[in-house]
């Protein structure tokens, strides 16, 4: 038997390149505290003393198999060669979606709101809000079309059925993990938002960044687990063969640039864009083309890592680019 030591303790994991069927669930934990909400979407029980991953699960009707591949993902270990039973998994995913919904994000909005007002800054804490109350609607929205649209298709491929004009890939092509804006509203609060760094604030910053890792990890889930396991499905089952997807591949900016980088125009760019205009509307105010404002929306985001209007506009606000009483609110 190897061992494998973290953090100071010595825990008894059978290898340490994975998690197997062998292992204690609490040494899983105690290897990574990450771990407590996987067990959580499982519905896994505390109490479990020194159970193995194996005992939990026929224990709680849990496909063994199905959460190793979870927990190793998560727990970045070898993840691959463990079949995956789709059931389960989408049940796993429906949980995650209820918990981030109905409990994380909701926990988030109200420390925002106990802790951005100050009377000096309260423009820029009507814009937080009302960024992170959109923000929330577009999670919804992404996890609702996953909940009656992606996951009733793979359950309808599992009794032989599929729906035309549809297929996994058409889900993954376009998939992402939703995290962006709230790296973007955490880097507001780092780098431009001249607040007390109060408990309840802190306290808010600490759950943005860690639903952030909480969503990177439920999109890998998905499209590391859920879409090759339903691909393989749909392979089973005769589909005809789909299209190649477009290239989706994510630019990453590694850098941040300061303030003091942006050009006089691309500050004009960024009031009026806070103003509400679209880029349209910019290029005609500025005398300028479409394509020339595209460019600047695109060096701007690049400078600032903050690619959506409305955190432009909070980020506008903070650096008086823009007086507040200028910005409609919608």
């Amino acid at each position: 038997m190897n061992y494998h030591t973290c953090n100071h303790h010595n825990i008894m994991l059978q290898t340490s390149v994975r998690y197997t069927a062998a292992d204690r669930i609490r040494d899983i934990i105690e290897d990574n505290g990450l771990l407590l909400p996987v067990l959580n979407r499982f519905r896994v029980p505390f109490g479990f003393g020194n159970s193995t991953v194996d005992d939990i699960c026929k224990e709680n009707d849990i496909h063994c198999d199905t959460f190793l591949a979870v927990a190793n993902l998560i727990g970045n270990r070898n993840y691959s060669n463990f079949q995956i039973h789709l059931p389960t998994l989408v049940n796993y995913l429906r949980e995650a979606h209820t918990y981030i919904l109905d409990y994380f994000l909701p926990e988030i909005r109200d420390s925002l709101i106990r802790g951005v007002h100050q009377p000096q800054l309260d423009d820029a804490a009507i814009h937080i809000i009302k960024f992170f109350d959109e923000y929330m609607e577009e999670v919804k929205n992404h996890m609702d079309f996953e909940d009656e649209v992606v996951f009733p298709y793979i359950e309808q491929l599992q009794k032989g059925h599929r729906k035309q004009g549809f297929s996994i890939k058409d889900f993954a092509t376009k998939h992402n993990s939703m995290a962006s804006k709230l790296n973007e509203l955490k880097d507001i609060f780092l780098q431009h938002y001249a607040i007390p760094n109060t408990k309840i604030l802190s306290r808010a910053l600490f759950n943005i960044i860690a639903c952030g890792d909480d969503l990177v990890s439920h999109c890998a889930i998905e499209n590391r687990l859920l879409v090759p396991a339903t691909e393989l499905l749909e392979k089973q089952i005769n589909l005809p063969p789909e299209k190649e997807p477009k290239d989706s591949t994510p630019v990453h900016v590694s850098t941040i640039p300061r303030h003091d980088t942006l050009s006089n125009r691309e500050i004009d760019v960024i009031r009026l864009v806070a103003q509400g205009l679209s880029n349209k509307e910019i290029a005609d105010k500025l005398c300028l083309s479409f394509h020339t404002i595209t460019t600047y929306r695109k060096n701007i985001s690049t400078k600032l890592n903050i690619h959506s209007s409305a955190a432009l506009t909070i980020f506008a606000i903070l650096h008086n680019i823009i007086d507040p009483k200028q910005i409609e609110l919608k």
